[in-house]
């Protein structure tokens, strides 16, 4: 009973510091939007306009207003769910979230499995003999994919697979020929149920790169951590302790060690998709893949404030939703954690 007074108290906590930081990145992205160079107006209109007509559609943007009226009116709007109107074309922001976001979640997710299972079988491989051959290619596999540019590995790999050998395609998410109804969602699902094999065979050629090249690059987190952690386990005293029983290695790494050394593993597995949800900015541009990333480079591109701020209020929300939910789930599963 105490332990889960414990953590129902330590949720409680963990939820209630959910919307404060929501509201301190609201805040923050409003006001950098604010303070950099550029204007929305001259991105709408250009920089030629006439004076009247900038001045009647910063009027009717409310650019108009005083800084500390257009904040208040965002964060009213924000409360009650209402992300705005992007500049440009007058679109719900949300839809245009709401279109972008299966994109990102499918390439992100891909290359998070990718990741996790390349990631442990490398960093599991050198355990067996520490200091041996596989034990040295894990540790610079670990160091190289984590320290890697991923604008440069992604041209690399696309000069090489799509350009030399043309193996597979250089960007996009699918086939010109082939394009899904606009405000499609997850395409390889999509296909599947449909069991439409041609348009699954060409979504699964346009994932492969980015995902591959993404997930590689993350690999080196988990192989690192699972390498790290798994070493020191294997020194504590209750794995001496099952080696005095008589265990062989294999059931005192299996059963004993790994299960501990794998806590930080899932720790950083939630850190890397809230991350990837809108990190993979450099992927999703260099592959044009019409994820919500590239959509954010778009409107930070074009001034366009509502669209910025509301896909960063999105993505910073998924983030803590998936951070608070790791944190639960390690408290949950580890008494070790302290509230």
């Amino acid at each position: 009973m105490g332990r889960g007074r414990e953590l129902l108290r330590y949720s409680s906590t963990r939820l209630a510091l959910a919307p404060v930081m929501l509201w301190l990145i609201a805040s923050m992205v409003f006001l950098l939007l604010r303070v950099a160079p550029g204007d929305p107006v001259d991105a709408v209109l250009g920089n030629r306009a006439p004076a009247a007509a900038r001045a009647a559609l910063r009027t009717r943007l409310g650019l108009d207003q005083p800084l500390l009226h257009q904040y208040l009116h965002f964060i009213k709007d924000l409360i009650h769910g209402d992300l705005g109107q992007a500049l440009l074309n007058q679109e719900p922001v949300s839809k245009i979230i709401a279109r972008a976001l299966p994109a990102s979640l499918e390439l992100s997710l891909t290359a998070l499995l990718i990741a996790a299972v390349v990631g442990l079988v490398v960093g599991f491989s050198g355990i067996a003999r520490p200091e041996g051959k596989l034990d040295l290619a894990g540790r610079l596999y670990g160091i190289g994919t984590y320290a890697l540019p991923p604008f440069w590995a992604a041209m690399i790999v696309q000069l090489l697979f799509a350009v030399i050998l043309g193996w597979l395609p250089i960007g996009g998410r699918f086939p010109p020929s082939l394009l899904p109804p606009e405000g499609s969602g997850f395409l390889i699902l999509d296909s599947l149920r449909s069991s439409d094999w041609i348009s699954l065979q060409g979504a699964l050629r346009h994932l492969v790169l980015p995902a591959g090249t993404l997930g590689l690059l993350l690999s080196g987190i988990f192989t690192r951590t699972l390498r790290l952690n798994l070493g020191r386990t294997l020194q504590s005293d209750y794995v001496e302790a099952a080696r005095s029983r008589g265990l062989n290695e294999q059931q005192v790494v299996l059963n004993h060690a790994l299960p501990n050394a794998l806590l930080p593993v899932l720790t950083i597995a939630g850190i890397t998709v809230a991350s990837l949800i809108g990190g993979a900015l450099l992927i999703e541009v260099t592959f044009s893949w019409p994820g919500i990333a590239l959509r954010l480079q778009e409107a930070i591109n074009q001034r366009d404030y509502p669209v910025v701020q509301g896909i960063v209020v999105v993505v910073a929300a998924l983030m803590v939703l998936v951070s608070v939910s790791v944190d639960l789930l390690v408290a949950l599963i580890d008494p070790r954690v302290r509230y």
